[in-house]
C-alpha cells in the first residue's frame, strides 16, 4: 500500500533543481532511505537518463514497491532491503551516484557511519554522493526550527538528531569524498554533495 509524506511534495522540486545539473549523464543511482517511495518516482520520472535503485531497511519497502508499480516507470527498479548496520545486506553492484534524502538525522550515528562505508564500497570513482536534510554547523547557531526538530527527534529516539556537518564531512573525507556543494534549501534544510576522488578505468 502506498504511503504518503507531505514533506516529499514540498521538497521534491527544489531537490530536483539541484540534482538535474549534477546528474546529466546516463548512469545508475542508489537511493538510501527511500521511505514512502515518492522521491524515487518523482526523480526517476524527471531524470529518465538514470536507472534509479531505491532501497530501505528490511521490512520497510512495501510502500516503495507500491509507488513503483503504480508509476510503471521502466527506469525505476524494485527496492532493495539494505541494513546500514549489516554489510551482508549491501549491494555488490557499483553505482554512479548515491542519494540520501532526510535520512541521516533519523538513523543512529553507527548507521551514518555505515552509510559512508557503503559509499566507499559501491560509489564509482568520480561518482556523486548527495545528502539532503538539516545540519548543525560549528560556526553558526542552529535555526530555532531545527533546534525544536532536534529535540523532538531525540525524544522520539535518543540515537537520532540533527547531525554536525563537520562530523559528517570527516566521514566523507575518510572514504575519499571531496565536498563540491553546500546549498541552503527550504525549511532550513541543506543540499550537500561530494565527489569521489580517483579515476574510473575505461572499459573495452
Amino acid at each position: 500500500m502506498k504511503q504518503y509524506a507531505p514533506a516529499c511534495e514540498r521538497n521534491r522540486q527544489p531537490i530536483l533543481e539541484v540534482l538535474s545539473p549534477l546528474l546529466k549523464e546516463a548512469g545508475t543511482v542508489l537511493e538510501i532511505g527511500s521511505g514512502t517511495g515518492q522521491h524515487a518516482v518523482w526523480l526517476s520520472e524527471r531524470l529518465p537518463q538514470l536507472v534509479w535503485q531505491p532501497s530501505d531497511q528490511p521490512g520497510a519497502t512495501a510502500s516503495i514497491e507500491a509507488w513503483r508499480r503504480h508509476s510503471g516507470l521502466k527506469n525505476l527498479r524494485k527496492p532493495l532491503e539494505i541494513d546500514l548496520l549489516d554489510a551482508a545486506t549491501w549491494p555488490q553492484a557499483s553505482c554512479d551516484a548515491l542519494v540520501c534524502i532526510n535520512t541521516v538525522h533519523i538513523i543512529c550515528w553507527e548507521g551514518v557511519k555505515g552509510l559512508f562505508d557503503l559509499v566507499g564500497r559501491v560509489l564509482k570513482p568520480g561518482g556523486l554522493l548527495y545528502l539532503y536534510g538539516p545540519f548543525r554547523y560549528a560556526d553558526r547557531e542552529l535555526e530555532p526550527s531545527n533546534e525544536q526538530f532536534d529535540l523532538w527527534l531525540k525524544q522520539r529516539d535518543p540515537n537520532s538528531g540533527v547531525r554536525d556537518f563537520e562530523a559528517v564531512a570527516e566521514l566523507a573525507s575518510s572514504v575519499g569524498l571531496s565536498l563540491q556543494g553546500d546549498v541552503a534549501m527550504p525549511a532550513n534544510n541543506r543540499s550537500l554533495w561530494w565527489k569521489k576522488q580517483g579515476f574510473q578505468a575505461c572499459s573495452d
